[in-house]
């Protein structure tokens, strides 16, 4: 059985879970939630609160999940699910590894920290221009698609207006990814300015981040260095010079 427990205009949705879901818990009240929810913003961030008395999914459950999921495949900004099943848990960890967006597990005792988990700001792409052709990009936190999405029209108007562009990328506060669709997005819109660029500096600490300065060489279509976190001043020089 699932009921719907809170469902709001920006895009959240809390589902609870027992006993046993059948397909007609999809028809009936899953897939309409979602789609009320789509008709309103472009992607939901959901709540699965699964209690002690879940007894599992019918196969027509099942095969209702499997087609949602792959119908509305980008329609999901981040998902949660809090539980206490251990199977549940586990096969979410999987399956989350594959999907575009974040999945996160939590136990059901945690259920409102799983809240705060979807309403909170995982991280964002600070963007400042100049002087000139120069562009700032400071990636803080942990990013998920959503930042990209609303950086992007900013990048893209700043690159429209300039024939070429220094770029900085400040990766001194950045913890990585949430999810195959955020790292997708990044590699995305890599590939769609290559060739803007023709300088770039990357500022990092870790050695993550300077094999990160390796893969932009490799990508863009500019001359790219790595810079020590306390090497900012020198990181915009030579960008610039």
């Amino acid at each position: 059985m699932i009921v719907i427990e809170r469902q709001s205009p920006d895009g959240y949705l809390e589902m609870q879970v027992s006993g046993r879901v059948t397909e007609a818990d999809y028809q009936d009240v899953v897939i309409p939630a979602i789609e009320r929810g789509l008709h309103d913003t472009d992607q939901l961030r959901v709540l699965l609160v699964i209690g002690p008395d879940f007894e599992g999914y019918s196969a027509g459950a099942a095969w209702a999940d499997t087609k949602l999921g792959l119908s509305h495949w980008r329609g999901f900004e981040r998902a949660a699910v809090a539980t206490d099943n251990t199977f549940v848990a586990n096969a979410t960890r999987v399956f989350g590894a594959f999907m575009p967006c974040p999945v996160k597990v939590f136990p059901l005792a945690e259920a409102d920290a799983a809240r705060r988990w979807l309403e909170e700001s995982l991280g964002t792409i600070h963007l400042r221009e100049g002087p000139g052709n120069l562009l700032r990009a400071e990636l803080v936190g942990t990013l998920d698609r959503a930042a990209y999405d609303r950086a992007e029209s900013r990048i893209d108007g700043f690159i429209a207006g300039h024939e070429r562009i220094r770029l900085i990328v400040d990766l001194r506060e950045f913890d990585g990814w949430q999810g195959l669709g955020a790292l997708g997005e990044h590699l995305s819109l890599m590939r769609e300015h290559r060739h803007a660029p023709e300088r770039v500096a990357v500022l990092g600490q870790t050695g993550w981040q300077q094999m990160g300065q390796r893969v932009f060489g490799r990508m863009l279509k500019a001359e790219t260095r790595f810079f020590d976190a306390a090497d900012a001043q020198a990181a915009e020089a030579w960008v610039t010079g």
